[in-house]
Formats: structure tokens, C-alpha cells, sequence
């Protein structure tokens, strides 16, 4: 048998090898899929079938929609957008600072580790969670919901700059520090246009994120729309939680679409 048939045959023997290997990881994958929905109960037709008409009938009386509610809404809709923009900015102010701090490739492992550290256990507690803090700590109203989302944005956006940073090109930094350059004049002329289109679209992500958030931070007296689906579930008012959830609806498609606007508009192309 020649060389070229031997290295045929065993890399066809590799590939058979790795085909029954990731036939074997898929299959283990979805006995415990299998495992973990049957320990909750999702074999069990009998609840099943009782969940769906529940859902149907629940359906039924969320239509038509009370249109009657929008001017009582309307207010509440625009205090959820000024907390999602204004936490977000705010976080934003904060963690790009830290992100800076925790690159590697700009401060000392001691320094890095701190500030990770910081970064993950902000990032450990839920929006909901922090709003609760908040309203603890300020009172109750869309104070506390924009520092919620504040700091919910630190724990996520300094952790993304941080990486960020630390992807620039050493030998960019490098050259710079050869001429001379202060750490400071690697922040602003070198980590800053380097990564000034990630850094907006990432902003803009996290931007789109809290709006989302912002809507059920109410359901903990953090203000924003979430205080009026919280009374209308209570009271069974199911056609208007209808007409909030499309108010809200709404408002995530317009965001999407300025968040879509300013990338056109304003991240560079090459």
C-alpha cells in the first residue's frame, strides 16, 4: 500500500473518529435536555394541555386593546425613556473609565484585578435587583431606576472596554511609548480611535438593552411604565395591559430604528 493511501485511509479514520465523537456529544447533549425537562414537567401532557387553554382564555381577555389608557400612559412611557437614556450615559461616564483601568496592556496587574473584581460584582446583581437597592437607598420614582440602570450598564460596558482595549495592537502602544508618549496620550490618541466604533455601537446596545429594562424597574417603585403593568395584573385589567405592552412594543421598535440611524450616520466605514 502506498504512502499517499495510508495517509488517505488514516485521515479518513481521523474524521470518522470525530464524526462519532460530536454524534456522541449531541446525543449526550439532548438526554440532558431530556433529563432537565422532564424534572420540570414538560412530558406531563395533562399539565400541558390545562396550560394551553389557560393561555387562551388569558388571550381572549387581553383583547381588544383600552385605547382609553394612552393619555394616562403616555407620561409614564416618556419617564422610562428618559431613565434608560440617562442611566445609560451615566453608566457609560463611569465605565469607561474602569475599562481603561482594567486593560492589561495600560496598568499593572494589581490595578487590573481590583478593578476587574469591582467590575464583576457589580455586574453579578440584576437590574431588578439594583433597583431595589435604589429604591432603598433614594426612595421610590425614576430616581432610583436610573441609578439601577447605571450601574447595571458599569458592570457590563466596563467588562466589554476592558477586552476592547486590550485587543488594540501592543505595537501601536509600543511605538507610541518609544516617542515618548504618557499613558494619558495612549488613552486619547491611540485606545480612543482605535475603538471609538465599538465603543459607540456598543453604547447604543446597552442603550437598546435598558429600554428594555427600564419598562419593568416599576414593578419595584423604580418609576418608568413598569408601575402601571404591575396595577393592571393586579386588577386583571388584561386589555390594558394589552395597550401597555404595545405602547411598549412600540417604543423598542423606534428605538431599534434610531439605534440603527446613528450607526449609519455616524460609525465610520472603512
Amino acid at each position: 500500500m502506498s504512502a499517499k493511501r495510508v495517509a488517505v485511509r488514516g485521515t479518513w479514520q481521523t474524521l470518522e473518529r470525530r464524526r462519532w465523537r460530536e454524534l456522541g456529544f449531541s446525543l449526550g447533549l439532548m438526554a440532558l435536555l431530556a433529563w432537565l425537562l422532564n424534572g420540570m414537567g414538560f412530558f406531563e401532557a395533562g399539565r400541558l394541555i390545562q396550560g394551553a387553554f389557560n393561555l387562551a382564555r388569558f388571550a381572549h381577555e387581553m383583547f381588544p386593546p383600552d385605547v382609553r389608557i394612552l393619555p394616562t400612559i403616555t407620561g409614564a412611557l416618556l419617564e422610562t425613556i428618559q431613565m434608560a437614556f440617562a442611566g445609560t450615559i451615566l453608566g457609560f461616564l463611569l465605565s469607561f473609565p474602569l475599562g481603561v483601568l482594567g486593560s492589561r496592556t495600560l496598568f499593572p496587574a494589581g490595578v487590573v484585578a481590583v478593578v476587574r473584581f469591582l467590575v464583576a460584582a457589580i455586574r453579578t446583581v440584576p437590574s431588578l435587583l439594583w433597583a431595589v437597592l435604589m429604591v432603598i437607598v433614594v426612595g421610590l420614582g425614576p430616581l432610583a431606576g436610573t441609578l439601577a440602570l447605571a450601574f447595571y450598564t458599569v458592570g457590563y460596558l466596563a467588562k466589554l472596554y476592558a477586552e476592547l482595549f486590550e485587543a488594540i495592537d501592543p505595537e501601536i502602544l509600543e511605538a507610541m511609548r518609544g516617542v515618548g508618549a504618557k499613558r494619558r496620550h495612549l488613552i486619547r490618541f491611540v485606545l480612543w480611535p482605535e475603538s471609538a466604533n465599538a465603543i459607540l455601537s456598543q453604547l447604543l446596545f446597552m442603550l437598546e438593552y435598558n429600554v428594555r429594562a427600564s419598562t419593568v424597574l416599576g414593578l419595584v417603585g423604580a418609576g418608568g411604565i413598569g408601575f402601571y403593568m404591575q396595577a393592571y395584573l393586579g386588577t386583571m385589567a388584561y386589555s390594558r395591559l394589552t395597550t401597555v405592552l404595545l405602547a411598549v412594543l412600540l417604543l423598542v421598535i423606534g428605538m431599534d430604528a434610531l439605534s440603527a440611524w446613528v450607526r449609519r450616520r455616524y460609525l465610520l466605514h472603512p
